[in-house]
């Protein structure tokens, strides 16, 4: 249940990522920075999510190498996949800071928005991958 809770954040985050693009080549630079903050929002409660996630199946005995049931395969391949993707996620928000403050400075219009546009490439391919994740991972 958490899972697709989490799945659906990503996706609503991805909505906001539009909007702040969108916003932006509009010419609100303010409307670009409330929709990069929730984008950053969504990221930060996708990650405390997992954490939550990791820490309940840690508790039940799943690590790297021992699941408690069934192939010890499942746990490397669980724990590397959602993290490899976790870290993309946090870098993903480091990312979405940056551009946020240099939004707040003034920093874009809608002439010079080609970074926000970037950052959008960047946030849509790590909400893709985790889709991915989800279907393979979780669902099969």
């Amino acid at each position: 249940m958490s899972t697709a809770v989490m799945t659906f954040l990503l996706i609503c985050s991805s909505v906001t990522m539009v909007k702040a693009l969108a916003a932006i080549q509009d010419g609100n630079s303010k409307r670009m920075c409330m929709f990069l903050g929730c984008t950053i929002l969504g990221g930060v409660i996708f990650l405390i999510m997992q954490y939550f996630e990791w820490t309940h199946l840690i508790h039940e005995g799943m690590g790297l190498t021992q699941n408690p049931w069934g192939a010890s395969q499942f746990g490397t391949t669980f724990f590397m996949t959602t993290g490899f993707h976790g870290c993309h996620v946090f870098a993903g928000i480091c990312y979405l800071s940056a551009v946020l403050v240099k939004g707040l400075r003034g920093g874009y219009s809608r002439t010079n928005c080609s970074g926000v546009e970037t950052l959008g490439l960047y946030w849509h391919f790590v909400d893709l991958v985790w889709i991915l994740v989800f279907t393979f991972v979780y669902l099969i």
